[in-house]
């Protein structure tokens, strides 16, 4: 089933091209790798699938209903219900500890605090970080920090993540780590993943990859994950 589609969308900033008519569909329970590199629109094109930003043209559908012409009120609620996103250097608020960060958008949902509280710690636990609960961003490593903001970007319970340059910001051996948490939790809770990135390393983590170059689709790749095998369900 499809549950993201992508038609002819447009976007520039100011006169520069981001975006130049790309169609793309996103099978529900797929880890799609969306690859290229710096510059190309990768990231330009997640946030009009994630509903950040608005296409200058074209249309964004999600289950079946068209969402790049709501209201950012209603593009906003669907990231705190439905969707999760999950930035490169995980943008923690730093005053709060790792369960209270991880918690946030539950409160900002209405879910009473010992509820949210109690949700937290059990993500924090599911991505292997439980002993940072109460520890402030400034006290944890990045990985650790990563981890977090991944429990944050699931606690939710989204049906897609959409996950930009996740990574990038880590060393190797952190990386395939916080990786092999993200494809796993996905994998049990059946959760699309939209994941951006221009190492190849990364992308060998998905069932798919598409490739933009100047703002264009070039190429839909093989299951890839099936190839690696490590990688594979």
């Amino acid at each position: 089933m499809t549950i993201i589609q992508a038609r002819g969308l447009v976007r520039s900033y100011g006169p520069t091209p981001a975006l130049r008519g790309i169609t793309l569909d996103v099978e529900e329970g797929e880890i799609l790798a969306v690859t290229g590199p710096s510059g190309c629109g990768k990231s330009t094109l997640l946030h009009c699938l994630a509903g950040i930003l608005r296409p200058d043209a074209g249309e964004v559908h999600y289950a079946g209903r068209r969402i790049d012409t709501d209201s950012e009120k209603v593009r906003s609620r669907l990231r705190r219900t439905d969707f999760g996103v999950l930035f490169q250097f995980g943008q923690l608020v730093m005053e709060l500890t790792a369960a209270e960060n991880v918690a946030l958008p539950l409160l900002l949902a209405g879910t009473g605090r010992r509820e949210a509280r109690a949700a937290a710690l059990a993500w924090l636990d599911r991505v292997g970080v439980a002993d940072v609960a109460d520890q402030q961003p400034g006290e944890m490593s990045g990985g650790q920090q990563q981890r977090c903001a991944l429990a944050r970007a699931l606690v939710t319970e989204p049906r897609v993540l959409f996950a930009d340059e996740p990574t990038g910001a880590l060393d190797t051996l952190t990386g395939e780590q916080v990786l092999g948490q993200l494809v796993r939790v996905a994998h049990e809770h059946h959760t699309t993943v939209v994941l951006v990135t221009h190492e190849p390393r990364v992308a060998g983590y998905a069932d798919r990859e598409v490739t933009l170059r100047d703002g264009v689709l070039d190429q839909t790749g093989p299951a890839i994950a099936a190839q690696h095998g490590r990688h594979g369900r």
